[in-house]
């Protein structure tokens, strides 16, 4: 097998592509698009991004969301990531998004993404957004025997090499049992 070197580049697959709500301090909603986010804790994500709008409105408010862009609102899910709320102030609108209030958080749900992170601010340093998730909630179209189902939820990991969004694909096994055959 031979290989290529790259260097040192922020390749990982597969990359989330989330979606960062919150509230200004007039109660505006918005959103921005982030991929550089994962679980670091059991009530715990992480996400690193540089200065936003967003990253205005949830130092002031102390909450956010996470929800998760899908096959069928890529477009939107691009716009704001594409567009600044700084130029656009009616971003949230315009990319057809309509905000539910959060019950746990200060921080807006996104009607049209059916799954969300309710989150509170842990800290916000060096780019680092760290936030204690204080309640998971999902649209009941997305749910199978009363679970998440991704086949309904179809969300979108983004292909950092060649800037494309890409809908996963099928169940190619079982977590914490197929290993479990080359045990002695």
């Amino acid at each position: 097998m031979s290989r290529v070197d790259f260097g040192a580049k922020p390749f990982v697959y597969p990359m989330p592509v989330l979606i960062i709500g919150t509230y200004d301090e007039n109660g505006a909603p918005d959103a921005m698009n982030a991929a550089w986010g994962c679980i670091t804790d059991m009530n715990e994500i992480s996400i690193s991004m540089s200065n936003h709008k967003t990253t205005e409105n949830l130092k002031k408010t102390g909450a956010f969301t996470v929800s998760f862009a899908t096959e069928d609102t890529v477009v939107a899910c691009d716009y704001v990531g594409v567009e600044s709320a700084n130029k656009v102030p009616d971003k949230f609108a315009r990319a057809g998004f309509h905000a539910i209030k959060s019950e746990n958080v200060n921080a807006p749900l996104i009607e049209e993404l059916p799954m969300a992170l309710e989150c509170k601010v842990k800290s916000f340093t060096d780019g680092i957004l760290i936030g204690e998730i204080m309640n998971v909630n999902a649209d009941e179209s997305i749910l199978t025997d009363g679970k998440i189902d991704p086949a309904k939820l179809k969300p979108i990991t983004y292909d950092p090499v060649n800037n494309k969004y890409i809908a996963l694909g099928a169940i190619v096994g079982n977590a914490f049992s197929d290993g479990l055959k080359l045990k002695k």
